[in-house]
């Protein structure tokens, strides 16, 4: 029988010929200069595009890389490369299991390698298709922490690297008339004027988190925040393959202070997979989002409300523990009391610009925690603060300079589980004496020319996996960031 990985490599390649081949059909048009990276990511919520009243007599500029000016592309490239080091000097490990990070795991990297492709079809209509080669591991192999510190390590590392898939997708945008706003090039986003009032189809592969949970201060590993759970809400169970994509559809309405949208999207076939469940109408996860875009004074803010539900061929650890209680089930097994069950849970998300230079973000979030979590990590109840500040007050506008903090914890269900001996999704010491798992991120990511950023950043685990016998963990960090 082909192996899962081996499937998955001809399945992509077949993807990526294809798309090739689609994109590469199109006329392209006159050349044009990378995007400059300065400082954090260009924010992509509609409260920082700037209005503007279209003029129908106005030419295009047809272009294939991005200028700040650039009105509208046929088709453009987008490229970046992303390395991170992360060490950590050791920590009190009385004992550890099979999830647990090590004192002795003291040195990991990561290289990420992404193209981006796009392509004007047809009026509102855009196909996107990103190949990335990715190299590497977090520590422990993506195990060990709930706030798992590196956002670039995917569960399935590579020690000489692989080439995956993560966007292939088709945009299709109405436009409801009035008002337009223009809409910068971006490594997932043609330049182009759009009316504010419009109706937004997506579908094919991509991540959830493309387009919903977003933050204008914290939601890009490669330029901001490091932290899974300060990139997104830690208990937001999007879903997802075991690299971080997956395929569906989701329809967006955006208004001029509001957004409403959803996603209806696959799951994969078992926990942390790379297949997904046939059963689409067992396996399925839904999303809904809605975002209020406000100003206090001249300063932009939003506030989302996300709700989930997710169906998966799941275990319960109650029945699990039970089970092993009773003698029947000695290894903790869910899979033992897998069947398909419901999952569901809530985010708030809210960021707010205070000075032209300074902002501030929070994130809460809740899981119902009687069933494991399918695809991002073993947090039931989770919250995030922090702020960004640009370096204007010394004379380093470009550069960007953060600190957040973070606490999370477990359901009751998922803390006897962990407490009797379970394996979580990336956690499972063995044993647990429980205590939540708190934390906090501090970066400065520096512009050194144009298309490159360094960043230096440091992280600090109290109660790694949730329990209070072992650690705290110092973790320091060196980013390199080229994009193009």
């Amino acid at each position: 029988m082909k192996s899962k990985k081996s499937q998955r490599n001809k399945s992509q390649a077949r993807l990526a010929a294809t798309a090739f081949l689609v994109i590469g059909s199109f006329p392209g048009g006159e050349m044009l200069h990378a995007q400059t990276a300065c400082g954090p990511a260009p924010a992509t919520d509609a409260k920082d595009l700037n209005p503007v009243t279209a003029s129908p007599s106005a030419p295009d500029r047809i272009t294939l890389w991005n200028e700040d000016n650039a009105t509208n592309q046929n088709w453009m490239v987008h490229a970046q490369n992303t390395d991170i080091v992360q060490g950590q000097p050791g920590f009190r490990s009385p004992y550890a299991g099979p999830n647990s990070l090590t004192p002795g795991d003291n040195v990991r990297q990561t290289v990420s390698i992404d193209l981006y492709l796009g392509a004007h079809l047809w009026p509102g209509g855009e196909l996107y298709f990103n190949p990335e080669a990715y190299q590497g591991y977090g520590f422990a192999s993506t195990h060990g922490l709930a706030a798992f510190p590196n956002a670039d390590a995917y569960k399935i590392g590579q020690p000489i690297g692989d080439v995956w898939i993560p966007h292939l997708f088709y945009r299709q945008t109405f436009g409801l008339g009035g008002e337009q706003e223009q809409l910068s090039s971006g490594s997932l986003q043609l330049a182009e004027k759009e009316d504010i009032s419009r109706l937004t189809i997506t579908t094919g592969r991509f991540a959830v988190t493309d387009q919903f949970d977003n933050n204008a201060y914290a939601n890009d590993g490669r330029n901001q925040f490091m932290n899974w759970v300060l990139v997104n809400a830690g208990a937001f169970d999007y879903a997802a393959d075991a690299l971080g994509s997956t395929e569906g559809i989701s329809i967006e309405l955006n208004q001029k202070d509001w957004a409403l949208r959803w996603g209806g999207f696959m799951v994969d076939a078992v926990q942390n997979g790379v297949g997904y469940d046939g059963h689409i109408l067992k396996a399925w996860q839904d999303d809904l989002e809605y975002d209020r875009r406000f100003s206090i004074g001249k300063h932009p803010g939003t506030i989302r409300v996300i709700s989930w539900l997710m169906e998966a061929n799941m275990g319960s650890y109650d029945e699990t523990v039970n089970q092993f209680n009773a003698g029947t089930n000695p290894t903790l097994d869910l899979n033992q009391t897998d069947k398909y069950r419901y999952a569901y849970g809530f985010v708030l998300n809210a960021d707010q610009e205070i000075t032209n230079d300074l902002g501030v973000f929070l994130r809460l979030s809740y899981r119902n925690g009687q069933t494991p979590p399918w695809a991002f990590t073993d947090i039931d109840h989770g919250l995030s603060s922090g702020a960004q500040l640009q370096g204007v007050a010394w004379g380093r506008k470009d550069d960007v300079v953060g600190i957040a903090g973070f606490v999370d914890e477990l359901s009751d269900a998922d803390k006897n589980y962990l407490e009797a001996g379970g394996q979580g999704l990336l956690v499972g010491d063995g044993k647990l004496n429980y205590d939540p798992e708190g934390g906090l991120e501090t970066y400065y990511n520096c512009k050194i020319a144009n298309h490159v950023n360094v960043t230096v950043d440091y992280q600090f685990f109290d109660n790694p996996g949730y329990n209070a016998d072992r650690g705290p963990v110092n973790v320091f960090s060196a980013r390199l960031h080229l994009e193009y």
